[in-house]
């Protein structure tokens, strides 16, 4: 349950390159406001110090921003609220924050962080549709479970359809990981999810790549 906000934290930070017209019409911020702005890194880690978990709409992006900034969230659990709470079972048209807004019958003024966040704590605190329990609830359930990396490494070219339409993405290798389709399973489904790759992909016995993940690395440069 949410029962209130306790704190804010926010802060501009000047780009290396002028800020394009195209980020300024969609935020409303200009190279004047951000000019000569940095991020106290001793402030933001403050900040950060007590929370437990840190929740994002695109954990997968803004965790590995995160740890540039400061090692502190290195060392933190996260959960994504885009990936990890079921939102097309729970009838939404889709994961994008714009979608649940809508859904919700929830306006805000988008594209800037602060707003989003807020947005995002109201879409938390509202009960999931045929669901007696808002979706922050569901939300930390699936952060606690141990996640499962399947990684479909030479699996042939012409069934890459199939690993799509099951849900693995692809990983181009440029980050030092396998250049290969993945998926993330809960880790009750991984011998699932073997069997599957070795009858219906690779048709025989193969080693696969397997990681376990909690949500302290979830989402890291390190996963």
């Amino acid at each position: 349950m949410i029962t209130g906000i306790s704190d804010i934290f926010q802060s501009y930070n000047e780009p290396s390159i002028p800020i394009p017209a195209l980020v300024t019409e969609l935020t409303g911020i200009t190279n004047d406001m951000v000019t000569s702005h940095r991020i106290d890194s001793a402030a933001l880690e403050a900040f950060v110090t007590e929370a437990n978990i840190v929740i994002a709409h695109n954990a997968a992006f803004d965790r590995k921003f995160a740890e540039r900034l400061t090692p502190i969230f290195e060392h933190k659990h996260w959960a994504c609220t885009q990936t990890e709470v079921d939102w097309r079972k729970h009838g939404f048209g889709g994961a994008r924050l714009g979608y649940l807004l809508a859904d919700f019958g929830i306006f805000h003024n988008a594209h800037r962080a602060i707003d989003d966040c807020h947005a995002l704590v109201e879409i938390l605190s509202h009960p999931l549709p045929a669901a007696t329990r808002p979706a922050f609830a569901e939300l930390i359930d699936r952060a606690r479970r141990t996640k499962v990396r399947v990684w479909a490494q030479g699996s042939p070219f012409d069934l890459k359809d199939a690993l799509k339409v099951r849900g693995y993405r692809w990983n181009d290798g440029s980050d030092g990981r396998p250049k290969s389709w993945f998926i993330d399973v809960d880790e009750e489904k991984r011998d699932t999810e073997l069997n599957y790759l070795k009858k219906e992909i690779y048709q025989r016995e193969v080693y696969i790549e397997c990681r376990a993940m909690t949500a302290l690395e979830r989402f890291s440069n390190r996963a």
